[in-house]
């Protein structure tokens, strides 16, 4: 699926997303400033969180809570080496059977689950961007 948008139309574009998902592991690319986690917040507003969704470079995972679930948000990037992902305990996020939403998911690749849903983002002109869900 592809979808050009602009920041007006995120909310519809987090609709669209969810219905076509077929799974609850997104895995996130895109050049930095694309756009990540601003789709990622218009995606946990989509699923019906109504907490503040901050972007987690520093604290590597948020984690977000939904009527019956919870959303887990990474960002990977500061991510040196899979070690790293251990010691804080990705295996048990991945494994939880609540929604994943990573981004720079590389580091990662070998533990991740066999299936999930990947979402690139590309800046083009004019602020507008182009969305590819796979």
């Amino acid at each position: 699926m592809e979808i050009n948008y602009n920041l007006d139309n995120l909310d519809d574009v987090a609709e669209q997303i969810i219905k076509n998902l077929k799974t609850k592991t997104l895995l996130f690319y895109g050049n930095m400033g694309a756009g990540k986690t601003t789709l990622i917040k218009a995606l946990i507003k989509a699923l019906g969180s109504d907490d503040e969704v901050s972007s987690p470079t520093f604290s590597i995972v948020n984690e977000y809570v939904l009527k019956n679930d919870k959303v887990f948000h990474f960002d990977l990037y500061r991510i040196k080496d899979i070690e790293e992902a251990y010691n804080f305990g990705i295996e048990d996020y991945l494994d939880s059977g609540h929604w994943n939403l990573i981004e720079w998911p590389d580091v990662i690749e070998e533990l991740l689950p066999d299936h999930f849903d990947t979402v690139s983002i590309d800046l083009r002109e004019s602020n507008n961007r182009q969305l590819v869900l796979k």
